[in-house]
């Protein structure tokens, strides 16, 4: 009847949890933080043993115990998997350890009693997260869990034991707290404090504390995200000048007749080599944010790598006299998470160019503007929650833009 109605209430949170994901995973931010994951952990487990207790239950009436000694800690480990919805919302699944627990009692009339109790399981959990930067994040979690406690008695002298192997399984609640941190876009590490109910067999349950360390590994997680439908081109040299437009005269005569060619040394036809390698004084460039990093994310891809190696090329052969990168979100989110994401970018951006491009880092600088500047206008997406088509809609709004000034 027991592992009937466990199996019921199992089936009851899973379905329940299960039934969530079509409304949770639009309440996040990024529909590309969906993803599996599992992972393995290890710390140390703690029970509180009342070892009179145990005894009375145990053995005869009419004995007591003295010099009592306890072993209340141990290692334990466990193993889960998981599918997170979104960045705020996941359920997951494991086996877990607590490894064992003992005591040894000596009792009067003389005798002794030792106790040992070995508590194994699974669970079923939902793990909520909070981001507190870009990497760091809060866990919080409640689920049920389904342990079975083997205890096994030996004793000597006047003690008896009326049965020296109880076993116990049985179903309760856990719930736990932590912070997970992501390394990179493949591997988080989690450090988490949980609490569980467990029936230690002998007619009582008791709290087991757990604290452990965790390496989870994401199953195709990708640092670009979902939302990336509309084909944005990451950067489009020649740059567009502010103030000047740009020479058109490499463009202007697709089909050179061979007739003319005696008369290249025209003044009012420019070489299209020089014209394109040599900017004007001030230009400005916009990089869409999803090209250089993915949705809400701050590390650069392989996309953005060659974007803005590009970009490096293009002004290698001019003199620079400064570079101002703006990082720029849209108005999803809060504004100091939206300004600590701009800034993130735009210093990201700014390392590039003066490592890979090998910019004066005295003459690059960077800024973030948060969604303070938009491109949109406000009655181009219409809308507050963070749905597929509203995000899709503020792409423009998500960018880089990179302003050179020089001369020639």
């Amino acid at each position: 009847m027991k592992t009937i109605q466990t199996a019921c209430l199992l089936s009851l949170v899973g379905t329940a949890l299960f039934h969530a994901p079509p409304s949770l995973a639009q309440s996040g931010r990024s529909a590309g933080d969906a993803y599996y994951y599992g992972g393995i952990g290890a710390g140390q487990s703690r029970a509180r043993i009342d070892a009179g207790r145990v005894a009375s239950e145990v053995i005869g009436q009419g004995l007591a115990l003295s010099d009592i000694s306890r072993s209340e800690t141990d290692t334990s480990y466990k193993v889960f998997a998981g599918y997170q919805f979104n960045r705020w919302f996941a359920l997951e699944a494991g086996y877990f350890n607590l490894g064992k627990f003992d005591f040894d009692a000596s009792t009067r009339p003389a005798g002794s009693l030792k106790g040992q109790f070995k508590v194994q399981g699974v669970n079923l959990d939902a793990v909520g997260t909070w981001p507190v930067t870009e990497r760091l994040s809060v866990l919080g979690r409640i689920g049920v869990q389904y342990a079975q406690t083997r205890d096994s008695f030996s004793s000597t002298g006047a003690a008896t034991v009326r049965d020296a192997s109880p076993s116990k399984k049985d179903t309760n609640f856990k719930y736990g707290a932590g912070l997970q941190y992501a390394v990179s876009s493949g591997f988080l590490v989690r450090a988490e404090a949980e609490r569980l109910r467990i029936h230690d067999a002998v007619g009582h349950r008791n709290n087991v504390d757990l604290l452990s360390v965790s390496l989870v590994f994401p199953f195709g997680r990708s640092a670009t995200a979902a939302p990336r439908a509309s084909a944005t081109p990451a950067y489009a040299p020649p740059l567009q000048a502010q103030g000047q437009p740009q020479p058109m005269a490499p463009m202007a005569a697709p089909m050179p007749a061979p007739m003319q060619a005696p008369q290249a040394a025209s003044p009012v036809a420019p070489a299209p080599a020089l014209t394109v390698s040599v900017p004007p004084p001030s230009r400005r460039v916009s990089l869409s944010a999803e090209t250089l990093f993915g949705f809400d994310h701050s590390d650069l891809g392989e996309e953005g790598k060659r974007a803005l190696e590009t970009f490096s090329r293009e002004v290698a052969t001019t003199q620079v006299d400064s570079v101002v990168v703006e990082g720029h979100t849209d108005r999803l989110g809060s504004q100091s998470y939206n300004q600590t994401l701009s800034n993130q970018r735009a210093e990201v951006v700014k390392s590039f160019l003066i490592i890979d491009g090998k910019l004066d880092p005295a003459k690059v600088s960077a800024v973030g503007k948060s969604e303070s500047t938009p491109v949109t206008q406000p009655g181009d997406c219409v809308g507050d929650k963070p749905t597929p088509a509203l995000i899709a809609c503020l792409k423009r709004d998500r960018r880089v833009e990179i302003e050179v000034k020089g001369s020639r």
